[in-house]
């Protein structure tokens, strides 16, 4: 089993005692991202950063850990960019005035956000401007910046389709927000995929890293097989753009 392998299996055993189970996937934790207890603490702490009061445009995954600032953001009117689960259906955008007032929170869950979302192309993305924070849930996240999700690297395939467009660059702000037994005091070796943050809030404290590197530019299209770029919309769109496919 590999290194990343152990750390998430190791994160996912101690998350039992602070995870807020899921309605289809309850504790299996190689399907979701979990929410936990002290999950609006953690979120209190990206809001308090001045890229949060200055977001004009915002992408945040879809995990269960990030239903709170999905939530904040929508409240504020501030203009939301997600995923569809695993990216399988692309991308979703919430308007502002999407949303009704006492609705935020209804909105915010995947099930909910179906309701005020519409589906958006990459090119539809590129033309609502760059990224001013992106926000990513992690299995598991080390001081340096390194995170683990569930083991697809769906984080880092948006990010490479959004730097690719101008959408996101090195100096966009990526926050992670984690439980505090997902985090892992090790330095770790990145990858060349690897999309290190620059903040990791969690209900005990924020981390800033210190990056030394420069985040990956774009997608690898050598790394991905046929199948992968076909099953996701907004890569089959991006290669279709490029020359690939």
């Amino acid at each position: 089993m590999s290194n990343s392998r152990l750390t998430r299996q190791r994160i996912w055993d101690r998350l039992k005692a602070v995870a807020r189970p899921d309605t289809r996937f309850d504790m299996r934790f190689a399907q979701f991202i979990p929410d936990f207890i002290g999950a609006e603490l953690a979120t209190d702490r990206i809001c308090a950063l001045p890229a949060y009061e200055a977001c004009r445009l915002a992408f945040v995954t879809p995990d269960n850990s990030m239903t709170e600032l999905r939530r904040r953001l929508i409240a504020a009117r501030v203009p939301l960019v997600t995923a569809t689960y695993n990216i399988q259906r692309g991308f979703l955008y919430i308007a502002p005035d999407a949303v009704p007032e006492g609705a935020e929170h209804y909105a915010a869950w995947l099930d909910g956000i179906e309701h005020f979302a519409r589906p958006v192309t990459l090119e539809e993305i590129a033309g609502l401007g760059r990224f001013d924070l992106m926000a990513t849930g992690a299995s598991a996240v080390s001081v340096d910046g390194m995170r683990f999700g569930k083991g697809h690297g769906y984080f880092d395939l948006e990010w490479g389709m959004f730097t690719d467009l101008g959408l996101a660059d090195d100096a966009t702000p990526v926050a992670a927000i984690v439980h505090d037994v997902q985090v892992v005091e090790d330095h770790l070796q990145m990858s060349a995929t690897d999309i290190p943050v620059d903040y990791i809030a969690t209900p005990g404290r924020l981390i800033r890293v210190a990056r030394s590197e420069r985040r990956p530019r774009g997608i690898k299209w050598d790394l991905l097989l046929d199948d992968e770029i076909q099953t996701i919309p907004p890569l089959r769109e991006l290669a279709r753009m490029r020359g690939v496919a």
